[in-house]
Formats: structure tokens, C-alpha cells, sequence
């Protein structure tokens, strides 16, 4: 919308001279005609149910990444199978015989197999976090829709991808003696609220990655560190039991919300991972983690909505 001018008469001549309408009057001249601010952030409500609209739109965006994931590689899909399966022969290698800690860890292999699965979804998820703006930035600047779409759907690719990965998970653990209990069951709300975690925190993330993509150059190192603390290799209630750390140390490693999530599956699916090994009120630090990572994710990302692909 141009400025307006007026015409108002000078004292000394009578002629009339120009003058600017104020910033006051031009808005309401706006809101008059229904004019708004072209990009500006909508209502959280109203926020919510333009992502809901356009829920097709992120389930089809993660399932064709998912499709597209291995597409120039000769093995194309098998590689979402072998990719954590070989991270899992490494380090059973390093850390389950070379480093001999699978001792009085019993079925270390299934143990350090579900660690793996259930760790990858998480540090995949929160990679793709950090890249859902900056990497698709032509997308951000050529169409309107809500920036959450990207984050959610890259993560809900992560999830579909743990499904696809399962078929490999269960045969392993068949392999070595695991077969389905009605415990099996207690890994869907696992995942579920895993998943919630997982895309709070790929929202979180995007925000600043959007800004500063050097963020997404960082995250390795910082994911690697997590991932050693959170028992993927090895066992924290054996840590715990050995008395090699401060209890208020191992409390804490078990309360952090990637082991909370790794131990639940492992109770789910290995008959031998009994309750005693999982830290106290497990279900509710698993809930709250989702809950406060979801929503303080969602609302951190929905504060910047306007400035996604900007600058």
C-alpha cells in the first residue's frame, strides 16, 4: 500500500503544501478494507489448524524423502536396515569384545542391537531437524504454509523408516531366543512417545539451524556425546550397581529421555531386561519428556514462523 499525501495551507502564503499521513491513520485505513501484514505469524490455534490441513502434504513429503532416502545407491532400500546393523557390528566389536563390557550384561547382542535401532531414530530425527529450513529453502521462499510441515514430516520419515527397520530388529532378536511376549506390546506407546520427543526437538532445532546452518555442522559431535551417555553400548543400571559413579551421576544418566526410551524397549523386547533395571516412574519421565519437548518445540518454532526463509 502507497503512502498518502495530504494538502494543508502554509501560514505566510496560503499555498498548500504536502504532508504524510500518519502511520496511525494508514493502519487503520488498512484494518477498514481488511488489509493485514503480508507474512505475518498467525495464532497458535489458528496455527495449529493450518497444520492440520495440510496433513496429506506432510505425510506424502516424508513418504517420497523415505522413497528418494537411497535412491541413487545400488541396494536402495535395503540400506535402512544394513546402515544401523553395521553401526551395530562396530561397536559390538569396540565395546562388546575389545572393550569387554557386554560382561554381566546377558544377551548383550540383542541388548546393543535395540539400543542402536531405538538411538538412531532419535540423533536421525534431530538431524533432520536441522536441516528442514536451510535445506529446502527454495520450497520455504516459493510457497505459503506453515514452516512446522517440515520438521513434522522429516521426523515422521524417521518413524516410518524405525518401522521399516523393525522387520531386521525382530529377526535378530529371534535369532537369539527372543520371541513375542505381551510385552512386545508396551513398545508401540514407547515409540509413540518417543516420536513426540523426537519431533519436539527436530523443532527446536530448526529454528536456530535456520539461521545459523553451521549448527547442523556441529550436531554429530554433540549427538556422539549423547549417545555414549545414554547406555546404548552399555548398561547404566550395571554402572549404577558397581558404584563407580556418584549415584546422583547415574540418576541423572538414566533420567536423560534417550535412555528413558531405549531402556523401555529393551524391557518390552528382551525377556531378560527385567523392571528392577529401569529407572523410577519410567512411564511418567517418558510421558513429561514428550510433553515438555512437543510443546516447548512446537511453540519455540511457531514464534519465529515469519522470518523462516528471510535474509
Amino acid at each position: 500500500m502507497t503512502t498518502e499525501t495530504l494538502t494543508k495551507p502554509t501560514p505566510a502564503t496560503g499555498t498548500t503544501a504536502p504532508t504524510t499521513t500518519a502511520p496511525a491513520d494508514l493502519r487503520a485505513l488498512a484494518l477498514r478494507h481488511g488489509l493485514s501484514v503480508s507474512g505475518a505469524r498467525p495464532s497458535l490455534p489458528a496455527y495449529v489448524r493450518q497444520l492440520w490441513s495440510r496433513r496429506a502434504f506432510i505425510t506424502a513429503f516424508a513418504t517420497a524423502r523415505l522413497t528418494a532416502q537411497y535412491s541413487n545407491a545400488k541396494l536402495g532400500q535395503l540400506w535402512q536396515l544394513m546402515t544401523p546393523l553395521l553401526n551395530a557390528a562396530v561397536y559390538y566389536l569396540i565395546f562388546g569384545i575389545l572393550m569387554n563390557v557386554q560382561d554381566g550384561i546377558p544377551d548383550y547382542v540383542p541388548f546393543l542391537i535395540t539400543g542402536v535401532f531405538v538411538w538412531t531414530f532419535t540423533s536421525q530425527s534431530i538431524m533432520a531437524g536441522t536441516r528442514a529450513i536451510s535445506g529446502n529453502l527454495g520450497l520455504v521462499r516459493a510457497l505459503h504454509f506453515p514452516r512446522a510441515s517440515l520438521p513434522i514430516a522429516l521426523a515422521l520419515q524417521q518413524l516410518q523408516q524405525l518401522v521399516l527397520s523393525l522387520a531386521a530388529l525382530i529377526g535378530i532378536l529371534f535369532c537369539f531366543g527372543e520371541f513375542p511376549r505381551w510385552s512386545w506390546l508396551l513398545a508401540v506407546p514407547a515409540l509413540l512417545l518417543q516420536a513426540f520427543f523426537n519431533t519436539g526437538v527436530a523443532l527446536a532445532m530448526a529454528r536456530p539451524a535456520a539461521r545459523t546452518p553451521d549448527i547442523a555442522q556441529l550436531m554429530p559431535f554433540l549427538l556422539r556425546t549423547w549417545m555414549y551417555v545414554s547406555g546404548v553400548m552399555w548398561s547404566l543400571d550395571h554402572l549404577a550397581r558397581s558404584g563407580r559413579l556418584p549415584e546422583l551421576v547415574v540418576t541423572a544418566l538414566q533420567g536423560n529421555p534417550a535412555s528413558v526410551y531405549i531402556d523401555l524397549m529393551r524391557f518390552a523386547l528382551i525377556e531378560s531386561f527385567t523392571a528392577g533395571q529401569l529407572p523410577s516412574h519410567v512411564w511418567a519421565l517418558a510421558a513429561g519428556w514428550a510433553l515438555v519437548a512437543f510443546a516447548g518445540g512446537f511453540i519455540y518454532f511457531w514464534k519465529a514462523e515469519e522470518t523462516y526463509g528471510r535474509g
